[in-house]
């Protein structure tokens, strides 16, 4: 396998992962106490979750946009057979000596279907918007303006993930509608930092992966 293809399938497996880890652990909550901001209340699932713009956002400006696309198709098919699978795990019983028994299985994975419904449509959408709006912005600056690319199409898509999979858990009643724009103003306030302070790693990485394509 040559080096831009090793490349190419390392930033696929790291998109997955951070996909399957949000959905995974989305239901615990926690506080973090960020300078500059108030204190902030979001779920773990978000925390690593804006990296996956700046995986994508690599992907688009080296491998384009079918190849972009076809990560985040591919993440979507690894989430289905992981609800898939989980669901099967949620219906077998526990032993009496298990240290999880069934109910507190069920409370942790009984909502990860609609969990991973709302995470899903918001993903893919969010997703294909920012790759979409990404390599737009790169012909309209004619490949410069690099850090304004990636920050500008992130906290964009950002925004529309975070809205989107919110309001469908809230729909859904996994979390309180009452704390809708709360909670959405939290996640947010922190992808939004997050993004910014990835911005410098992404314009490195692409330095890098540059300099690695032409002496490879």
């Amino acid at each position: 396998m040559i080096t831009s293809e090793k490349i190419y399938t390392g930033l696929c497996t790291l998109f997955c992962v951070f996909i399957l880890l949000g959905n995974l652990t989305y239901q615990k909550f926690v506080v973090l106490s960020v300078p500059l901001l108030p204190v902030l209340e979001l779920s773990v699932g978000a925390i690593l979750y804006p990296l996956t713009f700046l995986l994508t956002d690599l992907i688009a400006e080296f491998y384009g946009k079918e190849r972009a696309n076809f990560c985040v198709r591919f993440a979507v098919v690894i989430n289905v057979i992981t609800v898939l699978i989980i669901t099967g795990m949620d219906l077998l019983p526990a032993t009496s000596w298990s240290k999880i028994d069934d109910a507190t299985f069920h409370k942790v994975f009984g909502f990860y279907g609609v969990a991973f419904m709302g995470s899903m449509i918001a993903c893919y959408t969010s997703q294909s918007i920012d790759i979409s709006l990404y390599l737009w912005l790169r012909k309209l600056t004619k490949g410069k303006y690099l850090w304004l690319r990636n920050s500008s199409c992130s906290a964009i898509c950002l925004f529309v993930d975070t809205l989107t999979v919110i309001g469908i858990m809230s729909l859904f009643g996994l979390l309180p509608t009452k704390q809708l724009w709360s909670i959405v103003g939290n996640s947010y306030s922190w992808k939004f930092l997050s993004m910014l302070l990835s911005t410098p790693l992404f314009c490195y990485c692409v330095k890098a992966f540059s300099y690695k394509k032409q002496h490879s």
